[in-house]
């Protein structure tokens, strides 16, 4: 599979984030993660729908929504709206049967739509949904926010994933140079990264060191 490259906004100045969304694009991305969280699933507040509109506005790449939220059907239809090209739900927080259940009207308006798994959420809670997703992805942070440590336990749960499912992997969390070559040789081939690359002197030199 091709080795799939976001950008996720958390890392990035938000007092100029069109300018920082420009430059990071410019730098060879191929996505915009954004993480939406609201101090309840996790111990931060983000942003809402309402932002990302205007984020919409500002790139043409594909919107990698992540729901860290509770309740997150309740707030689908709107991210949707507000110009998301992929949801991604918590398994955490939903039901299999209610994921099952409102997967088709979510792809039925092109949004792809992934499923998320916490660090120390086992496999088994998501094995009976990958007819339904278009990707699975694995933590390698416990969420909440950005800089953090990457959690090498993780890869087995990845290579353990990549047995069973045949599918887009996805992580987030902790992802530099040296942690996108483990991912990627345990079996992943979506990488989500922040401080990595905002931060970096180089993006475009930040980013070929990636793949």
């Amino acid at each position: 599979m091709d080795i799939k490259i976001g950008a996720s906004i958390l890392a990035a100045d938000f007092s100029c984030l069109d300018k920082e969304m420009r430059r990071i694009e410019k730098a060879g991305i191929d996505f915009f993660h954004v993480d939406i969280m609201d101090g309840h699933f996790v111990p931060n507040i983000t942003i809402g729908p309402g932002v990302v509109k205007d984020i919409r506005k500002v790139t043409k790449l594909p919107l990698d929504v992540h729901l860290m939220i509770e309740r997150p059907l309740n707030w689908a239809g709107r991210f949707i709206e507000a110009g998301a090209d992929c949801l991604a739900l918590h398994i955490e927080t939903i039901s299999p049967s209610a994921l099952r259940k409102q997967a088709r009207r979510i792809k039925r308006k092109g949004v792809k739509l992934g499923v998320c798994l916490n660090p120390t959420t086992p496999l088994a809670r998501i094995k009976g949904l990958f007819d339904l997703v278009d990707f699975v992805l694995v933590m390698t942070v416990n969420p909440g926010f950005g800089g953090q440590r990457f959690i090498y336990s993780v890869l087995d749960k990845i290579e353990a994933l990549r047995v069973i499912y045949n599918g887009n992997i996805a992580v987030d969390g902790g992802i530099t140079d040296i942690t996108a070559r483990k991912v990627i040789g345990a079996g992943a081939n979506i990488l989500a990264c922040g401080t990595y690359i905002f931060k970096a002197r180089n993006p475009k030199a930040a980013i070929r060191k990636l793949t």
